[in-house]
């Protein structure tokens, strides 16, 4: 094995660690904002991880330049959008048809990073996101997909998650990835702290309890700091495209923990989505080779 495919089995080995992350943390969010309006934790979160992530990257400041800053509001803008977006799309629509949609960023992935960047996306890869596709559809779908305003607001939003991983992909090997998460998660605190106090009936007097405070600091260390830095990181060793497969992995995760810990129901077609997708990120590690005579 060569020392690229080490990287590149690396990689994919601790993004899946992040869609692990995710699905854990989605239960505890989706708790918190029962009492706390959403843009008034994700600035909270955002704010924490900013500060969590200074003091990581506070070494690396000096090599901050103009390229460094203007990626990282870049991730920051296409970061915040996706999740105003899907907070919209959520206040029209059923949340599993909102998950199921986000997730069809899998399938915008490859098409967009061809479009834009002209890459190359092995056959095996693509199979896979169609499979993962389907797999999102039997895991998270209980409503009837129209296509309605939630429906749309939802559709952008995968859009630009997708988006969000082809160019952390591209950016990721050209500046320094600490500062460049650094000025990202700043951005997306400023954001947040706007449409806070533009659009929520509070923002700091809020209930600051023990699940307010749970919330917070274990999106922020592990949901933010820990989830972006290794996907910024990682993603210079492995394709956009793959790691959009591996995401999907994110609402198996969920589905599992929710039925652990939450006393969620998963029914016998979940859990064939959840093996479906399962399956896809299988799928796309694998590698043909043509055969000469």
């Amino acid at each position: 094995m060569t020392k690229s495919k080490l990287y590149e089995y690396r990689a994919d080995l601790l993004l899946l660690t992040v869609a692990i992350a995710w699905g854990v943390t989605f239960l505890m969010v989706q708790e918190a904002i029962n009492t706390t309006p959403v843009y008034a934790f994700l600035f909270f979160r955002f704010a924490l991880a900013s500060l969590l992530m200074f003091i990581i990257a506070y070494k690396f400041l000096k090599e901050t330049n103009t390229q460094t800053v203007v990626f990282g509001i870049t991730l920051g803008l296409i970061l915040f959008s996706a999740f105003a977006t899907q907070t919209f799309g959520l206040s029209f629509t059923k949340s599993s048809i909102v998950a199921f949609i986000t997730g069809l960023n899998v399938i915008c992935v490859p098409f967009l990073a061809y479009f834009i960047f002209k890459d190359h996306v092995r056959k095996n890869v693509f199979v896979a996101s169609l499979i993962a596709v389907v797999g999102l559809y039997l895991l998270t779908m209980s409503g009837t997909l129209t296509l309605g305003i939630g429906e749309f607001l939802t559709l952008i939003c995968a859009v630009l998650f997708a988006l969000h991983i082809i160019f952390t992909g591209k950016f990721s090997v050209k500046v320094n990835v600490f500062v460049l998460v650094l000025v990202q998660f700043t951005t997306v605190a400023i954001l947040s702290l706007i449409f806070s106090l533009c659009l929520d009936d509070k923002t700091f007097d809020l209930p600051y309890d023990y699940n307010f405070f749970k919330a917070v600091i274990v999106t922020a260390v592990f949901a933010t700091v820990y989830a972006f830095l290794i996907q910024t990181y990682m993603q210079q060793f492995t394709t956009a495209t793959k790691t959009a497969v591996i995401f999907t992995m994110e609402p198996v995760s969920a589905a599992v923990y929710g039925y652990f810990a939450g006393g969620e129901i998963l029914t016998q077609i979940q859990i064939f989505g959840a093996v479906l997708i399962l399956v896809a990120t299988l799928v796309a590690e694998l590698r043909f080779r043509k055969i000469n005579k």
